[in-house]
């Protein structure tokens, strides 16, 4: 998150919408691999159900957790352990519709699945709302850093800044209209981690923009990481400070875009998570 930015929100909300390529039949593709012939049906049959199992094995091997050595020991080709995408086996933290959870456990999954509900109100549209903003930051920060911080976010978050996203002062859109600003986290790691910290980064995408039949700012998707610096205070954990990159962002797919009114029903129709590592 860039603060002061002149970009939509938080997590460079709004922009245009990039062009995208279409590659003609038999050329190599954006991943360099070229489109193959028909083969037999018998074969494709066969190709079918050798890829099911092989899928099969893959979950039942990943769903073991670690339970041996074979299990946590690095790939030779550099990939990921199987526990980088195993179920922790931590329990889950307790929550409450509409209210950001708490209660994480204190160890370095507790510390992931924090940073990750924390990220999804960092980029937000309530962190836009004044009335809103006080309140959050107590949520999730640690309580030495709420006063400088709150000064912050309202000096970026200023009446001028909203008025670039067609919201006014209080945050919100002209009526008719719907400002979206959900972030929605893929994957979280630790790079550093004692008893009282943890760094945190939470690769998230988002949506952005406003949806409205006038809206001269669609909402569109966003590629970034969140850097969070974790402190355990007053038996939870919580914010010390944060940063954004760009990325890593995957090739534009080909998605037929939804109309202002499909886009602003599903927000307000589809609720969030609560994540947990």
């Amino acid at each position: 998150m860039s603060l002061g930015d002149d970009q939509e929100g938080s997590g460079g909300y709004g922009g245009t919408g990039q062009t995208r390529t279409r590659y003609p039949e038999g050329s190599s593709d954006v991943y360099g691999g070229a489109r193959r012939g028909s083969r037999s049906s018998s074969r494709s049959l066969v190709t079918v159900v050798g890829v099911i199992v092989l899928l099969i094995a893959a979950i039942a091997f990943a769903n073991r957790g670690g339970d041996d050595s074979s299990s946590s020991a690095e790939g030779t080709a550099g990939q990921p352990k199987a526990s980088s995408t195993a179920p922790s086996g931590t329990k889950p933290v307790q929550s409450t519709p509409g209210v950001i959870p708490t209660g994480y456990a204190h160890d370095a999954q507790g510390a992931q699945s924090a940073a990750a509900n924390y990220a999804t109100v960092l980029v937000s549209a309530d962190i836009l709302k004044p009335a809103r903003r006080a309140e959050l930051v107590q949520q999730v920060f640690v309580t030495d850093k709420q006063a400088a911080l709150t000064a912050k976010l309202d000096k970026a978050y200023s009446a001028e800044f909203l008025s670039k996203l067609g919201l006014d002062q209080n945050g919100d859109a002209a009526a008719g209209d719907t400002y979206v600003s959900r972030t929605v986290p893929i994957g979280t790691k630790v790079t550093s981690a004692s008893a009282t910290s943890a760094a945190v980064e939470v690769w998230c995408t988002g949506l952005y923009g406003t949806a409205g039949a006038d809206s001269t700012d669609p909402v569109t998707t966003d590629w970034f990481t969140m850097i969070l610096q974790m402190r355990w205070a007053d038996s939870d954990w919580k914010v010390d400070s944060f940063s954004q990159k760009d990325g890593p962002a995957p090739v534009p797919g080909d998605d037929k875009a939804s109309s202002a009114d499909e886009m602003a029903k599903a927000v307000q129709e589809y609720g969030g998570f609560t994540y947990a590592r």
